[in-house]
């Protein structure tokens, strides 16, 4: 399994998923490219470069096919790459995402630069998070905020909403698990409906959180993540 974090987080951001996860799988979450201890990089970023990176952390951990899971950015990049490269996954589970920045309102991707241009960390986790989260997720949320590389994440933001706008994830072809948070303030519960009623046989699970799921509600999170891989490990 591998786990691809939010664009204000790391790899720390699935520490509870990793240690659960590993028991039954070899799990594993990376630091993207200018995130955690991921060097930055020069330039702009093209977005459809993390599909190459996932090619080449999945060759150097010498496996061949996966589960991925992927929450908000990292969704949206999990999904570009089960369009780009079916035959290395095995499941796909894309939580507190979306189909692209196509999806939101110009108004609300107004909002989603300005937000995070300012990059208030406590501002910012009080906004992403749902009004029952526990304090422990709001300082995990507030502490990998404050930690990210502040050009590789705004470089990172500039990419996102001029480049990601649109995937065809009708074109989807492996299992996939959505999940979406009923007070998600970015990508509401309608786009995570939206989304799993487009990726043919996708199943949907709505979780009474916010926009960071697997902080938010870890225990939930984990045990249908694991009913879901379950069942595909039965079939495969």
């Amino acid at each position: 399994m591998l786990f691809l974090h939010g664009i204000g987080g790391n790899r720390h951001s699935w520490d509870a998923q990793v240690e659960f996860f590993s028991k039954r799988f070899r799990a594993a979450a990376w630091d993207a490219r200018g995130y955690g201890n991921s060097e930055d990089y020069e330039g702009p970023l093209d977005f459809a470069i993390f599909t190459q990176d996932i090619v080449r952390v999945l060759d150097h951990l010498g496996e061949k096919r996966i589960h991925l899971v992927g929450l908000s950015m990292g969704g949206r990049i999990a999904r570009n790459f089960a369009l780009a490269h079916p035959e290395r996954l095995k499941s796909l589970v894309l939580a507190n995402t979306s189909p692209g920045f196509g999806a939101l309102s110009a108004s609300q991707v107004t909002a989603f630069v300005e937000q995070r241009r300012k990059l208030d960390p406590v501002a910012q986790a009080k906004r992403l998070l749902g009004p029952a989260s526990p304090h422990a997720a709001f300082e995990r949320l507030v502490s990998a905020l404050g930690a990210v590389h502040g050009e590789s994440y705004l470089k990172t933001i500039e990419a996102s909403v001029a480049q990601d706008l649109a995937a065809p994830v009708e074109k989807i072809r492996v299992p996939t698990l959505v999940i979406g948070g009923k007070h998600d303030p970015l990508y509401s519960i309608d786009i995570a409906r939206g989304l799993a009623g487009r990726i043919p046989g996708a199943r949907l699970v709505e979780l009474d959180c916010g926009h960071v799921s697997n902080l938010e509600m870890p225990d939930q999170f984990n045990s249908v993540v694991l009913e879901f891989l379950q069942t595909q490990e039965k079939i495969s």
